[in-house]
């Protein structure tokens, strides 16, 4: 499999590091319980403690633990603002509360 890429994945190319938007093929391959728990982790991991907040200094503070050691002041303030970031940031909260009212008991939706 090295050396083939997902059609639905995107990849960002700079002068030292290449990078892989491998979101879409998680949500192929995962259910979508699953799929929302490891995003949630995900976020938790980055967030600011305190406020359950991702900042552009808890980004750059806690990407090491996502493998992104060293990431720069400017490039964790282009992630945090990124519009592709967010492309689909409503369908997939919608989906996650629609999975998340239907698991309670007595729901009617």
């Amino acid at each position: 499999m090295e050396g083939q890429q997902s059609p639905s994945t995107k990849k960002a190319h700079t002068s030292t590091e290449e990078y892989e938007d491998l979101l879409p093929v998680m949500a192929e391959k995962l259910d979508i319980d699953a799929f929302v728990s490891e995003l949630c982790g995900g976020f938790r991991l980055l967030a600011e403690p305190e406020s359950g907040l991702i900042t552009a200094v808890s980004l750059r503070r806690n990407s090491a633990l996502l493998g992104m050691d060293g990431m720069s002041k400017r490039r964790s303030r282009r992630q945090w603002l990124s519009p592709g970031m967010m492309e689909n940031a409503e369908e997939w909260l919608e989906k996650a509360l629609d999975r998340e009212l239907l698991r309670q008991p007595g729901s009617s939706v």
